[in-house]
């Protein structure tokens, strides 16, 4: 029997079981996820592997291993049921809407092409995006507001909900145009210091962001607080002071000349691009859908 045979014969129950066996590496939670008795799954995944001829996980152990060949299965079969749940989507009933709610900046910046390629995947989709806070985002999510929303930072410990890193962006500090540090490209944390910054509302992610990196000894207080994050490039570039932002957020300001970008050398600052969904919500294919593109688009 060749291969083209053996993957003919190969069913979508096998998959769904082994999938579930090597990402949560447990046949009994495996079996409780997929509402089958242990002794099914084990089943299932001993004629995968007859079927391909290869031994998919490490049982000599008292813990499930994957092995190397349940490995490479394993990146394969996440993409075979994701397309699967595409594609069942695709050919659903239209009018279908998903709620997407985010912050201004990742609306701004890092959205649009994900919108685009969904819209493109999934003409009869209707998105609604909204924008909150981060709390405000969480907030929603868990009530079933939104079906998805994408922050900066780590999403709450909270067992109703799941979470995804998708990227890093790395943060800078944002000067005008003639400060004296403009042309330096990198300084250290400790020039800073006597520098006036100003920083968004408490409660805000990138508060938070700030608050962590001059912490301690480097604790700073900032001049101004200012809730939207485009007016306080605004202030920078009028003179105002400085500030700490992702660089995704300034990249195109700078371009222009209308602030300079700073990089702190002695410190290493990134934050995390993060999307949060309900977990009982996790398998609507409509989310799949739009998870799959934020993937695609976003993922590094």
């Amino acid at each position: 029997m060749d291969r083209k045979e053996e993957w003919q014969r190969v069913e979508l129950r096998h998959l769904r079981a082994f999938e579930a066996v090597a990402r949560t590496l447990s046949v009994t939670q495996a079996a409780k996820e997929l509402h089958y008795a242990q002794s099914s799954v084990s089943e299932q995944i001993q004629s995968l592997e007859l079927e391909l001829g290869v031994v998919l996980l490490d049982r000599s152990q008292r813990r499930v291993r994957l092995t190397p060949q349940g490995a490479v299965l394993y990146r394969y079969t996440e993409q075979i049921l994701t397309l699967l749940e595409e594609a069942r989507f695709a050919v659903s009933q239209p009018g279908t809407e998903l709620a997407v709610g985010t912050l201004e900046t990742l609306s701004l910046h890092m959205l649009p092409p994900v919108l685009t390629h969904y819209r493109a995947l999934h003409p009869q989709a209707r998105v609604r995006v909204g924008l909150h806070n981060r709390g405000e985002l969480y907030q929603a999510v868990r009530r079933a507001d939104l079906d998805l929303c994408l922050t900066f930072g780590d999403a709450p410990a909270d067992p109703s909900l799941r979470s995804e890193t998708l990227a890093e962006e790395p943060l800078a500090v944002i000067v005008p145009p003639g400060h004296p540090m403009a042309g330096a490209g990198r300084a250290r944390l400790a020039e800073f210091m006597p520098e006036p910054f100003l920083a968004t509302e408490r409660g805000c992610g990138f508060r938070e962001m700030f608050d962590s990196v001059f912490v301690g000894e480097a604790a700073k207080e900032p001049i101004a607080e200012v809730s939207s994050i485009g007016t306080l490039g605004a202030c920078v570039a009028a003179g105002m002071g400085c500030a700490l932002l992702p660089l995704v957020s300034v990249r195109a300001r700078a371009d222009r000349g209308e602030l300079a970008v700073v990089e702190i050398g002695d410190v290493d600052l990134r934050t995390k691009v993060t999307m949060t969904w309900l977990d009982r919500n996790s398998a609507n294919p409509n989310l799949l859908g739009f998870q799959a593109q934020l993937r695609k688009q976003l993922g590094s």
